[in-house]
């Protein structure tokens, strides 16, 4: 009965915080009305990558919107990491799905995550971009030189010169737990990302 108790309290967390990543969504896309650049639909996956979950995320080091360098192996014996790839600044879905993330940062504390993301956009289009959704409380990164690099090495850029939409998420030894090449047109699903994350403080 306590056990039946704390599943119906869990899942009705999760559904308010849905909730509020969906108007969050919806704000987002209502400020950006005119500003942004609407691609149509895109053919949903490009690419086939060739990690799996076991193996060793490759490394990188990037820069960040702030200036400093961040690089994966910074966070080994540390923290749980996701890596969210979007695949270009000021598009529909991606300035929806990172200021969702906003909403849902303490349940990337609570599970001992950090989030990196990524894009193949230069650093001033990526500071403009995100200072026009608000501030983001995770490095966002660059991969505009040399071009798609990481997206590279972990083996999701497109043809078009864009990464895919994809989530990666590594354990503090530095293994991939997780993997999900997503349909570039849509987001990812919060909640499975969230389960995933629960399973590494198990």
């Amino acid at each position: 009965m306590k056990n039946r108790a704390s599943f119906i309290i869990y899942f009705l967390i999760i559904l308010l915080f849905l909730s509020f990543t969906v108007l969050g969504a919806l704000a987002a896309s209502e400020q950006f009305k005119g500003k942004i650049f609407n691609p149509g639909v895109l053919k949903p996956i490009l690419t086939k990558t060739h990690l799996k979950k076991g193996m060793k995320a490759p490394d990188f080091s990037l820069p960040s919107i702030s200036g400093e360098k961040v690089s994966l192996s910074q966070f080994r014996g540390k923290k749980n990491v996701v890596i969210s790839f979007v695949p270009a600044a000021w598009t529909p879905v991606c300035s929806d799905q990172w200021p969702g993330y906003n909403i849902a940062k303490s349940l990337f504390e609570k599970n001992n995550a950090i989030l990196l993301g990524i894009t193949v956009d230069n650093i001033p289009t990526l500071y403009a971009w995100t200072k026009e959704m608000g501030d983001l409380w995770f490095p966002v990164l660059s991969d505009f030189y040399p071009h798609g690099a990481v997206a590279k090495k972990y083996g999701i850029l497109r043809t078009d010169g864009v990464s895919e939409r994809a989530l990666f998420v590594i354990d503090k030894k530095g293994i991939i737990r997780y993997i999900d090449v997503h349909d570039i047109n849509s987001r990812p699903n919060l909640e499975m990302l969230i389960k995933e994350l629960e399973k590494l403080e198990k």
